[in-house]
């Protein structure tokens, strides 16, 4: 496992990271638990979470991940031992994450009350990495196709990037954030939550987790630069593009128990021209000889800009196939087969 530096902090968090959306619906509170000391037994201390989960959100289980590894924590004793990031939810029309019915938007009163009500169920006084979710201001994300989304304009109600910054900054000054980051961003947000913390003596965003996988590379054309000029690396998640890199859908197979079977909403990765793509990756990996999901991952994991790739396995077994990635070298031959794939298929998944 490599150890790697979380953008300008003196934290080295472990390459590969420990996903935990399906905790509390789709994994039980006994295999949440099992997963968290399987991967800290096997040298991986970086944990990741939001308010938002378990997934698919739902008011009957918002919030339940965060419990679950609070109740890992108590019983274990292991906080001191996991670099732990949650997130918060950015701009969003769901009413039920705050007493009020309000909907999600980050201004100073949500955001106190969703730190708050995570810390709670962490049952832990800190966050080490504190991400917001997904922007306060209008903009295409989760998949959306920016070419048919329509026109980003400021809402009325968008809240400042650098107030969004103050009260952040509080949560450090009060010691229940150590840093924070973004998710879902775009190059023009990362930028300006860097200048606005530049300028006004904010503190400094270190990481950005965004999807970034074999058949949605979009973070290379802008977003890589910044992440290693500003040393904002990427926390990379959806490498398995919600389980299509895994083959475990190929020719429209449907296992009991997966999540297109569950919930039947992986559409992003459903696309024209996605089908393609994907089998084109699957078929490489099969003339190489490697697990599709090992050489998904590993292809992540070998970008200079990726600081650690979220694993998100519902089984122990995908679990420790999985973090195989992290010894799997990408040769130069299979280097140039993939990048021959891009080229044939570029991005086809938003």
């Amino acid at each position: 496992m490599d150890f790697r530096k979380l953008g300008r902090t003196d934290l080295m968090v472990s390459s590969l990271c420990l996903g935990t959306m399906t905790f509390g619906e789709q994994n039980t509170e006994a295999e949440g638990h099992a997963q968290m000391d399987y991967a800290l037994d096997h040298q991986i201390n970086f944990f990741d979470t939001a308010e938002l989960y378990s997934i698919p959100p739902k008011p009957e289980t918002q919030g339940r991940t965060e419990e679950i590894i609070g109740t890992w924590f108590k019983s274990r004793g292991t906080r001191d031992r996991v670099i732990l990031a949650t997130k918060v939810i950015g701009r969003s029309d769901m009413t039920w994450f705050r007493k009020d019915g309000s909907p999600g938007r980050l201004n100073r009163a949500q955001m106190r009350e969703a730190l708050d009500a995570s810390l709670r169920r962490l049952q832990t006084d800190y966050i080490d990495l504190y991400q917001l979710h997904w922007p306060e201001r209008p903009v295409s994300q989760f998949g959306s196709n920016p070419a048919i989304w329509g026109d980003p304009a400021p809402a009325e109600d968008e809240t400042p990037i650098h107030e969004i910054l103050e009260v952040l900054g509080d949560f450090v000054k009060e010691g229940k954030v150590r840093h924070i980051g973004l998710s879902n961003e775009s190059a023009w947000g990362t930028m300006k939550f860097l200048h606005e913390s530049e300028v006004r003596g904010l503190p400094r965003v270190q990481s950005i987790q965004n999807a970034y996988s074999l058949v949605s590379r979009k973070f290379e054309v802008n977003l890589a630069e910044v992440a290693q000029r500003e040393d904002v690396g990427l926390l990379a998640y959806s490498a398995l593009a919600q389980g299509y890199l895994t083959g475990k859908y190929r020719n429209g197979a449907l296992p009991k128990g997966s999540r297109k079977q569950l919930f039947n909403r992986l559409s992003r990765y459903e696309t024209p021209g996605a089908e393609k793509a994907i089998e084109a990756y699957l078929a490489l990996a099969d003339e190489f000889g490697v697990d599709p999901s090992v050489m998904a991952l590993a292809f992540a994991h070998t970008r200079s800009f990726v600081t650690s790739v979220i694993l998100g396995a519902t089984t122990m077994e995908q679990l420790k196939t999985d973090m195989l990635s992290a010894d799997f070298e990408i040769s130069e031959e299979l280097e140039k087969r993939i990048n021959e794939i891009h080229l044939m298929h570029t991005n086809p998944c938003p």
